[in-house]
């Protein structure tokens, strides 16, 4: 197939891709920005089109991937923009105090907690903590994996009952 002919099929799909374009993006300016990207990447990837095959399931399939890896990348970011007045910037000579003693009773209380968890569940938990997977810990502990994640899930339910007042 020519460039020419690729280029007429993706013209003549194009009607079909704004109306999806619109639902997803709940915006015409983003919508439109989102169709040209697909007609881009179309383009750009010509050789993949298989002849033969469902062009507008091909662009939809594009146009779906875009949206979402673009949506990914606004959640990593996970800008905020903060329209609110700071007149608490103001008086910057007020701070908080940080209470280092209050903070250790804390700590020292969620220790014991942990260390007063039975043993069948202080285990895979400390392991948990320590940063190892779920699968590692199943290993380590020769149980199943299922076995480890209810047992870890029931320690955090105790914890979270004993520590509650925090």
């Amino acid at each position: 197939m020519s460039t020419i002919e690729f280029s007429q099929m993706l013209l003549n799909n194009t009607d079909f891709l704004k109306p999806f374009a619109t639902t997803l993006t709940r915006d015409s300016e983003v919508a439109k920005d989102l169709l040209q990207e697909t007609m881009y990447r179309a383009l750009a990837n010509r050789e993949k089109y298989n002849v033969g095959t469902n062009i507008k399931a091909w662009l939809y399939t594009i146009m779906r991937n875009i949206f979402i890896n673009d949506y990914r990348r606004k959640a990593k970011q996970n800008t905020i923009f903060d329209y609110t007045p700071n007149d608490a910037l103001l008086d910057r000579s007020q701070s908080p105090v940080y209470n280092a003693a209050e903070a250790n009773l804390q700590i020292k209380d969620i220790q014991a907690a942990v260390h007063a968890l039975p043993d069948i569940f202080r285990k895979p938990f400390n392991l948990y903590f320590e940063g190892y997977k779920y699968h590692e810990i199943a290993v380590v502990l020769k149980e199943p994996l299922g076995t480890i994640k209810s047992r870890i899930h029931f320690a955090r339910k105790l914890l979270k009952e004993q520590l509650s007042r925090f």
